[in-house]
Order: structure tokens, then C-alpha cells, then sequence
């Protein structure tokens, strides 16, 4: 019944700072803006079934991907097989693949090895009258395929993030879709704007020579305006001068009272963006986005700096909004909506008011039943269930972990895992006094009988819920971490704080029978 000084330090502290953690979830947010900084203001995030919000299930057109990678490997292979003065011609593509048609007398094992050194990932197809088929390998397919979804979701997370929407959950679901949940967002007609464009951003010359109305000459694509029918089209040049993947910054700003983007290039891009304003001073520069012209300003002198300004019809909100696009970078392919749910906080309160009511009920019949059965000790795990709630809720709030209503089982299970252990405990303490034993040894051999089937039951409990959280998905991750910190903290509140408040008991008042 001893406890060293460092040790009732400890409990107090950990006491005092479980409660100022959690003390915060009981204000609103607008009240702990008014807190000094030095104040702990950090609340539990709600998931989307209990606060509302967005719900959109996004699939990923991963075929353009394959065509995108194809139409980049056109331009290679024809210089790879003029430098091999390989002679071929028709060279075209075809969805994903590429088809040419070698030239008689042309060796097809010198051709093929050419081709094969072109990009190690090609098919190669050459049949007996020379017509040559390309495709990408298999696990070329299933590399590019597993890149593409993993980039869309660094993307989407990007774009969101930089929303201020707290605690989106964005993760893979199969092998072509994206689930996103925006908890807190209403209207998400915005946030579906931001994260359903591709944002592919390229800079090319405008073809001056060529009329919109015909067709466009070989090398050349004719592109609507982003006006629509307000400004003609334009016909660009296939060449891209300068990407927006060396896009390193983009700003909403205000140029002659008019919104505008102020963009910044990486070392490369400034290269590029510089030689290319050198060598066509007095000629339109076409700004392309999604393979729509936002503006074609005629280069009035070479810019060298590497920064620049997109002007275009832009409002001060879509300026903002491209700005976060350009900053997260173009999706590699363009994502379909085939799911959408809006959550409304109604339906949210309903949850949060449910799941309370089921925890607090189910606390006060422990409650009731403890002190019923043990008195004067049931009171003391009384206690110690309330705290561990407290803590419960404090490590949530210290790791900005969601709770969602599969997590408020949870705390639910773990309290009833907090009792089985104090219940351990009391029976026996219970048994040893029924053996004769004195009040101080019954106590001492009743916690030290009970920690050893406490550990075991908890411990394999918590193995359940570690492979839970590794296997499973977004609710029952939340399920097992809310029931891990609920045993967590039970060991500490059953074994330790019942024992120091039974040892402050029994120094007090030296009884010789225990009220059990």
C-alpha cells in the first residue's frame, strides 16, 4: 500500500493533464480562439457520420494514362529510329498502341533491338511485311497504373488540405477508385471543382499561319478558348515550350484591378520559359489549361526571371482556385464522380447524441451495479471509470485522431473491459478476507493475484486490435483505436489509481474488516 513520492506525483500529473486535455471538447471552437496560446485548445476530430459532410467515390481513368504515355513515346521513337537510320513510315498511335510500317530492306532484328533500346518497357510486334505494333508490357501497365493512383490521391490530398477542411479521410478503394470524406463540408460543389480538374498546365506557341476554321496543319492542334464562345479558337503548336510540372509556386494576385495568377518556375522551367520568350519576341504564347487556351498575351520581351503572370476572365475566386491547383500539380489522369452522399449535421447531431447517451447510460448501470456489489471499493472504481473516460478522450484529443460511431462502440467495449477488471480485483480481495486473511494482506494479494489475469485478457484483446487497425478499413480503424487507448488507460486507472485510492482509504481509517 506504499506508493514512493515519485510515483503519486506521476498519477496527479497525468490526472491534472488528462483532465485540461479534455476539458476543451466540452466549449465550442469559437470560444477556444479566445484561449491564450499557452492553453491546451486541441479538440476531438468528428467523422463525417457524426459532425456531416461530403461523402465522393472517385474513379481514376486509368486508360489515359496508358494513351498519355504511348503519345510521349511517339516524338523518341521516330528520333531514335532516324539515328539508327532505321527507314519507316506511317507512325501513329492508336489508343495504347503505336503502329509504323518498316521500309523494304530494312532489317527487322536491327530495327526491333532499336526500338527495345528506345524504352525497355515497349512490346515489340514486327510481322513478316513490316508493320511494326507497340504496346506497353504488362507489369509496365500494372507500375504505371499502381503510379497514377497513388499520385491522384497525393494530388486530391494536396487540394483539399490546402481548403482547410480538417481531417478528410482520402484513401484507395479497389484498383481504380479514390473514397474521399470531407467531414464539415456542406456545399461541396467547390471541392469537387477543385479536385475533379486535371490542372495540366502547358505553355505553347500560337501557329499564326493557320486558320481556326480549317483543319489544323501537321503539327499543330486547334484548342477552344476558355471563354467559350466569347474569344475565337486558337491553333497551337502539339510542341509543349514549358510544363506546369516545373511550376514551383502559384499566387492569386491583382494586376490593373484585375485578378490574376502570379506563377514561379523551378531553375528548368526558368530555362525554358526564358529561351522560349527569347526566340519568339512579338509572338502569341498559348496558356493552356486542360486543353483549353485561358490566354494567348503576344511576348513583348523575353522574360528571363522565371516568374509570370496568367490573366485571363478570372474572378478573385477562381483565381484563388487555380492558384491551389497549380501548387498541387496536375492529376495524371482525369477522375470520374460515380458516388456522391451528403451527410447533413442533423443526421450528425442525431449520431453524437445517440452514441452519448448509449456511453453514459451504459456507465451509470456500471456505476450503480459496482457500488451495489462492493461498496465503499465500488465507489473507488467508480472513480477510476470516469477517468478513464477522461483519458480516453484526452489521448483523441492529443493525437487529433477522428472519432467516428464504430469509435464510440468502442469506448463502450473498453469500459466494459475497465470493469472486468476492477471486478477482478475486488473478488479477490473478497476471497482472501472469506480466507482469513487481514485487511492489508487481502488487499495486497487480491491486486497482485488479479494483475497477472488482467495483463492476459487485455493483452490478447489488444492483439485483436492492432490486427483490426492493420487490416481493416476507416471504421474499423477508428473502432480499434479508440478500444486500445480505452485498455491503455483502464490498466493505469484499474491497477494503479484503485490501488492508490484504496491505500489513502486504508491509511485513513485502519479498519479491520473490509466492506466488501
Amino acid at each position: 500500500m506504499y506508493f514512493a513520492r515519485w510515483k503519486v506525483w506521476t498519477i496527479w500529473i497525468v490526472t491534472v493533464l488528462s483532465l485540461l486535455i479534455a476539458a476543451p471538447n466540452l466549449v465550442s471552437e469559437a470560444t477556444l480562439q479566445t484561449l491564450p496560446s499557452y492553453v491546451p485548445a486541441r479538440q476531438v476530430s468528428l467523422g463525417l457520420d457524426l459532425q456531416g459532410g461530403s461523402h465522393l467515390l472517385l474513379q481514376v481513368d486509368l486508360a489515359t494514362v496508358e494513351r498519355d504515355r504511348m503519345a510521349n513515346l511517339v516524338d523518341s521513337i521516330r528520333g531514335d529510329l532516324r539515328r539508327e537510320q532505321i527507314a519507316f513510315t506511317g507512325i501513329a498511335q492508336d489508343g495504347a498502341q503505336i503502329t509504323l510500317k518498316l521500309n523494304d530492306g530494312v532489317d527487322p532484328v536491327k530495327a526491333r533491338r532499336a526500338l527495345e533500346n528506345s524504352d525497355p518497357d515497349l512490346n515489340v510486334a514486327i510481322a513478316a511485311d513490316g508493320l511494326v505494333t507497340l504496346t506497353l508490357k504488362p507489369s509496365a501497365i500494372i507500375a504505371k497504373r499502381n503510379a497514377a493512383l497513388q499520385q491522384s490521391i497525393e494530388i486530391i490530398r494536396r487540394r483539399v488540405d490546402e481548403t482547410g477542411t480538417k481531417e478528410p479521410r482520402i484513401q484507395q478503394q479497389g484498383t481504380d477508385r479514390i473514397l474521399v470524406q470531407l467531414p464539415g463540408v456542406r456545399e461541396p460543389d467547390r471541392i469537387k471543382a477543385l479536385i475533379g480538374t486535371t490542372a495540366k498546365l502547358t505553355f505553347r506557341m500560337v501557329n499564326t499561319d493557320a486558320n481556326p476554321a480549317s483543319r489544323a496543319p501537321a503539327g499543330s492542334e486547334v484548342l477552344p478558348s476558355e471563354r467559350g464562345e466569347q474569344s475565337p479558337a486558337y491553333v497551337v503548336n502539339k510542341r509543349v515550350m514549358v510544363s506546369g510540372e516545373n511550376l514551383v509556386d502559384a499566387q492569386p494576385s491583382f494586376q490593373d484591378g484585375q485578378p490574376v495568377v502570379s506563377f514561379r518556375f523551378d531553375s528548368v522551367g526558368a530555362r525554358r520559359f526564358g529561351d522560349a520568350t527569347t526566340e519568339n519576341v512579338g509572338k502569341p504564347f498559348a496558356i493552356v489549361l486542360d486543353n483549353k487556351v485561358i490566354s494567348a498575351p503576344v511576348i513583348r520581351e523575353p522574360i528571363t526571371g522565371g516568374r509570370g503572370i496568367i490573366s485571363g476572365n478570372f474572378t478573385t475566386q477562381s483565381a484563388s482556385d487555380l492558384s491551389v491547383l497549380l501548387r498541387a500539380g496536375a492529376l495524371p489522369a482525369p477522375l470520374k464522380i460515380i458516388e456522391e452522399r451528403t451527410v447533413g449535421p442533423d443526421l450528425g447531431a442525431d449520431a453524437i447524441k445517440a452514441g452519448l447517451y448509449s456511453v453514459l447510460g451504459g456507465l451509470v448501470m456500471i456505476m450503480i451495479y459496482m457500488i451495489v456489489s462492493y461498496g465503499t471499493f465500488g465507489v473507488f472504481a467508480v472513480i477510476a471509470l470516469i477517468l478513464n473516460l477522461v483519458m480516453t478522450i484526452a489521448a483523441l484529443s492529443l493525437l487529433q485522431a477522428t472519432l467516428t460511431l464504430p469509435g464510440i462502440a468502442g469506448m463502450l467495449i473498453a469500459v466494459g473491459l475497465a470493469v472486468d477488471a476492477n471486478i477482478l480485483i475486488n473478488e479477490r480481495i473478497r476471497e482472501e478476507t472469506k480466507l482469513g486473511r487481514s485487511a492489508i494482506a487481502s488487499i495486497d494479494s487480491g491486486f497482485k493475484r488479479a494483475f497477472a489475469t488482467i495483463i492476459d485478457a487485455n493483452l490478447t484483446t489488444m492483439i485483436k486490435m492492432v490486427l483490426l487497425y492493420a487490416l481493416g478499413s476507416g471504421p474499423i480503424k477508428g473502432f480499434a483505436v479508440t478500444t486500445t487507448l480505452g485498455i491503455l488507460t483502464s490498466m493505469f486507472t484499474a491497477t494503479v489509481m484503485v490501488r492508490y485510492m484504496i491505500g489513502l482509504w486504508y491509511a485513513r481509517n485502519r479498519p479491520s474488516k473490509l466492506p466488501l
